[in-house]
């Protein structure tokens, strides 16, 4: 991995990121811009998941939160390399760094099983598919918590 971290340092983005003042900070609001929008939506969602607001339509939140997650996420995902890239070699060794992004595999994976699941496609009408759900979406909402968090950490190391 040491290897894999020094080259990713000397690499052309990792340069042109350190090269001017302003590059690396913009890149990185991009990042924070996109983990809010991600964390904003789908703590939404998820909350609904898990019990609140019973009154409101989970395929109504999720047709209005969903997408704002899913750019928020694809934004996040686009600029984390490279603001890991800028000081690869540092990154590697800090534990926060490998708990983030334990935590967004988690995520990411938990995203992919609830979107898959009977319980989701069916609307979570039966007891089973509401448990389901909440799990699903306690899950979420400690995976991404822990992301941002570890994520935030990663400075403090």
């Amino acid at each position: 991995m040491a290897d894999v971290a020094v080259w990713l340092e000397a690499s052309l983005l990792a340069r042109t990121l350190r090269s001017g003042p302003w590059l690396y900070p913009l890149v990185n609001l991009a990042h924070v811009l996109g983990i809010a929008l991600l964390l904003g939506a789908i703590a939404v969602l998820d909350l609904r998941l898990v019990g609140a607001w019973p009154g409101v339509s989970r395929a109504a939140l999720a047709r209005a939160t969903v997408p704002v997650a899913g750019a928020g996420l694809a934004l996040a995902l686009a600029t984390g390399p490279a603001l890991l890239a800028v000081r690869a070699t540092e990154y590697v060794e800090n534990p926060f760094l490998w708990a983030k992004f334990g935590a967004v595999a988690i995520g990411i994976a938990n995203l992919g099983a609830l979107h898959g699941s009977a319980a989701w496609r069916d609307g979570g009408e039966m007891p089973r598919a509401r448990r389901r759900l909440a799990l699903a979406g306690g899950i979420s909402l400690a995976a991404w918590l822990t992301a941002v968090s570890a994520g935030r950490m990663i400075a403090y190391w």
